[in-house]
């Protein structure tokens, strides 16, 4: 009862982590109610992994990224980079995957994937080379770069983390630095040759074509005898009809309404709505269209810009509305439509909950553009201005990361004591605010982990565990280690499609400890195998930092499919044949 219990609450998880009808945070919690209410896991084991060391290392190593990125050293990194590497496509290419990974064997993927979006967006640009030749292998080395040390993804130390729980020791810093650095090098490699031929190449388009936009914008000449006069541009007849007002030309004036904006005589409207709306309000008295389309230069002038904006990760507008987080108010841009992998969205655009990875077309005055380069939430894509390199910080930062990396590698202090002094360091020495610190950390994630390890402990508990290994070993055992071992790192891959990479993880582990020790063999192989084959997986762009690239790359579902597809096999046979070798069965 326990067993189909246990066994039920997974595949219902793993189906609502993949419709995301509910957040992850949310269904683990509820698992982990279910699972205590069933006293399947006591109170204590359910929130055992909350309170465990390997938390501390996450929250920890989040806190010192930021601390990194608001000192603007790592700004000041990617400036020299992309000046070096400008002048050749392949050296550019070669150099920022190289450093890309390096950065990520010690920051989380998608911080340092976000990190170089925005310059390598402006450089391809200046160069007039597609964006889409440089993105994704941007977001694959990120990803790859994290198995090159034990504090390169959450996963790797999620999963030394559980297997410590179950006493085996943990995995050291740079254990597992010798199978990624080859983990890594294959992805390079593949990148720079097989996978460079296989990218597409989309150059830029203008905005307006890009976005389709021009159906949709009309100019509206106000009459003297029109009712819309005196109206609140917000609150007037056309926004009942799902006009957005996105600007207003006033005699020789162009400019973006606020909500204090009253409609005058003569005024021109540049509105966007759907064409249906547009033919009804042709027959409205006092009002006059000029043009069912409009042009480009209507929506830009050299005070008002069109730019697009990226939201980022730990930023706090998603999950929320346009509307909700009053963007015109908050920003002074007008958000005309938004861009989710690859597809448009146009319609009721103030309802729309934004997600990592949304790309807004937005209008607004040049300077309130610039105030976004400072910005925690949205990058402004197509220009880069760093961050105010505060030198000293920097250093103070750098260093106190490099000394927790020393310390813990030495085993001078526990890797959980030597990164939460560094995180506290880096505030005390105000390399980072205590209000900024809290925000950088993924409490999501953090939720999500800990969650997924005391479903672990359910699974060992009920005789799950137990249940699946024996099965898998009788299906595959008879073909020896090497089949079982292959079995699990193939499952764990397809695991990553729907759940997040610590979260199909730590679903498997257990089973595959469980069917080492039956099988005599090594059960530390079978786990750190499967934590490399939680990070492989580069088949769908649902990992955050393919999520980044998607829209600003301008890529299809089917790129990923067809360029990560043959990587990830490369991949796993890489681990398949290495694993044995670094840990012996």
């Amino acid at each position: 009862m326990e067993i189909a219990l246990v066994l039920t609450l997974l595949v219902i998880a793993v189906v609502l982590f993949a419709t995301e009808k509910l957040s992850v945070e949310i269904v683990t919690l509820i698992m982990l109610i279910i699972l205590a209410s069933a006293r399947i896991i006591s109170p204590e084991e359910a929130f055992a992994g909350l309170s465990s060391d390997f938390i501390i290392i996450i929250a920890s190593i989040f806190i010192l990224s930021a601390a990194l990125q608001e000192t603007g050293i790592l700004d000041f990194a990617v400036v020299r980079l992309v000046r070096l590497a400008h002048k050749s496509t392949n050296l550019m290419l070669f150099i920022v995957m190289m450093v890309t990974g390096v950065v990520s064997a010690f920051m989380n993927n998608t911080t340092v994937t976000a990190m170089f979006v925005t310059p390598l967006v402006g450089l391809s640009r200046r160069t007039s080379t597609s964006a889409s030749k440089l993105l994704m292998p941007l977001a694959f080395a990120a990803i790859l770069g994290g198995t090159c040390t034990l504090i390169g993804t959450s996963t790797n130390v999620a999963v030394s983390g559980y297997i410590a729980k179950s006493g085996l020791p943990p995995i050291g810093l740079f254990e597992i630095s010798g199978i990624g650095f080859a983990i890594f090098l294959v992805g390079v490699i593949y990148m720079m040759t097989i996978g460079q031929r296989m990218m597409p190449d989309r150059g830029d388009q203008e905005l307006t074509e890009e976005y389709k936009l021009q159906k949709y914008l009309s100019e509206i000449v106000v009459l003297l005898d029109s009712p819309l006069v005196g109206q609140l541009v917000f609150a007037s007849d056309l926004t009942s009809l799902n006009f957005r007002i996105l600007n207003i030309i006033r005699g020789e004036d162009n400019f973006l309404p606020d909500f204090r904006t009253r409609i005058q005589e003569k005024d021109v409207l540049l509105v966007e709505g759907d064409l249906d709306n547009l033919i009804k309000v042709k027959e409205t008295k006092g009002i006059k269209i000029m043009a069912d389309v409009i042009l480009a230069e209507d929506l830009q002038t050299e005070a008002i810009r069109l730019a697009e904006l990226l939201v980022v990760r730990q930023s706090n507008l998603i999950g929320n509305t346009v509307k909700e987080v009053n963007f015109l108010q908050r920003y002074g841009l007008v958000v005309i439509a938004i861009s989710r992998h690859g597809e448009t969205l146009r319609t009721k655009i103030g309802s729309i909950q934004l997600q990592l990875g949304d790309l807004l077309l937005v209008q607004g005055s040049s300077e309130r553009l610039k105030q976004l380069r400072t910005s925690n939430n949205v990058a402004l894509l197509g220009e880069f201005e760093p961050i105010l390199f505060r030198k000293r910080k920097g250093i103070i930062a750098f260093s106190c990361f490099a000394v927790a990396i020393l310390l813990g590698t030495l085993k001078i202090l526990p890797l959980s004591i030597a990164f939460l002094l560094a995180a506290i360091c880096s505030i005390l020495f105000r390399c980072i605010s205590t209000e900024k610190a809290y925000s950088a950390i993924d409490f999501k994630l953090l939720i999500l982990i800990g969650g997924m390890t005391a479903f672990g402990t359910a699974m060992e508990n009920s005789g799950a565990a137990d249940f699946l290994a024996e099965g898998i070993v009788e299906l595959l055992g008879s073909l020896g280690k090497m089949a079982v071992l292959s079995g699990f790192v193939i499952l764990t891959v397809l695991l990553t499609q729907p759940m997040s990479n610590a979260a199909a993880a730590l679903v498997v582990v257990p089973v595959a400890l469980r069917a080492a020790v039956e099988m005599g063999a090594d059960p530390r192989a079978f786990a750190i195998a499967i934590m490399l084959a939680a990070s492989v997986s580069l088949v769908t762009p649902f990992e955050p930092a393919c999520i980044l690239v998607y829209s600003p790359g301008k890529y299809k579902f089917w790129d990923f499919i067809r360029i990560g597809s043959p990587l990830t096999l490369l991949l796993i046979i890489v681990i398949l044949l290495l694993v044995p070798v670094f840990w012996p069965m």
